[in-house]
């Protein structure tokens, strides 16, 4: 599948994976920055942003649109760089082609399977009746009722665009995201191990990567880092970019 994209900056080349409900425009601050000293590509994956809607929906096909994308490209090898589902995405990459990721940095998530709580918030989305909203402030409105946290409200309100000049639509695929959450929170496994250098950056206040997930990511990463960032949760690049791009650099320059 063709993947929508933006491109930036000279260098190696650096690939961006945002998570679920995300797009490659939450990442445009910190691809500037990055695209000082890297090749830069930030892409939305499928049934989000602004790349195609499909009813498959999980790993193994973006792991397939990934490599499409590298080859159409002509990217023989890159860094990677995701983002929760993003991460989980670049981490069965490096599995399946380890010899396209010359470094994997992975932001707030680990193999291990996890509790998904995400149907609420689909289904809060789902109920929300557009065609009565003129304004993202209505929609907001109409979310509060089911989502209390101000923060996850904001980070899905991103998804709403203007269809055209009198409707509002969700630029994610929700009806097929709510059908394969399973796929997307379950475990990733290998027969063989990534070698190469891995990144791990968690979230001191998130639950994403605790120290009860560090033997499976060392198994499956014998060379890896753990990084942490204090006073930051699950959306850590967006909350401490400063430090995160810090742990970044730092890392894509030894």
């Amino acid at each position: 599948m063709e993947l929508n994209y933006q491109h930036e900056g000279s260098g190696h080349p650096l690939i961006i994976l945002h998570g679920l409900f995300g797009m490659l425009d939450n990442w445009v601050s910190i691809s500037r920055k990055l695209a000082a000293k890297h090749s830069i590509y930030a892409v939305d994956q499928r049934n989000h942003g602004r790349s195609r809607r499909h009813e498959i929906f999980n790993y193994h096909a973006m792991v397939d649109d990934l490599l499409e994308f590298m080859e159409a490209l002509e990217l023989e090898s890159a860094y990677l760089l995701g983002h929760s589902m993003g991460g989980k995405t670049a981490m069965q990459f490096s599995f399946d082609y380890p010899e396209k990721v010359d470094k994997l940095i992975v932001a707030d998530i680990s193999p291990d399977e996890y509790n998904h709580k995400h149907d609420k918030l689909i289904e809060a989305m789902l109920s929300v009746d557009l065609s009565k909203h003129n304004s993202r402030s209505e929609v907001d409105k109409d979310l509060k009722e089911k989502i209390d946290n101000p923060r996850i409200r904001q980070f899905l309100l991103k998804n709403l665009y203007w269809k055209d000049r009198s409707s509002l639509g969700w630029k994610a695929n929700l009806e097929v995201i709510h059908e394969n959450l399973p796929e997307i929170f379950r475990a990733l496994d290998s027969e063989k191990p990534f070698e190469k250098p891995a990144l791990f950056i968690r979230g001191a206040d998130s639950p994403y990567i605790t120290d009860v997930h560090v033997p499976r990511i060392e198994e499956l990463f014998p060379n890896f880092k753990i990084e942490t960032i204090d006073d930051a949760s699950h959306w850590l690049h967006a909350e401490k970019p400063d430090e995160f791009l810090k742990i970044v650099e730092s890392f894509l320059e030894k």
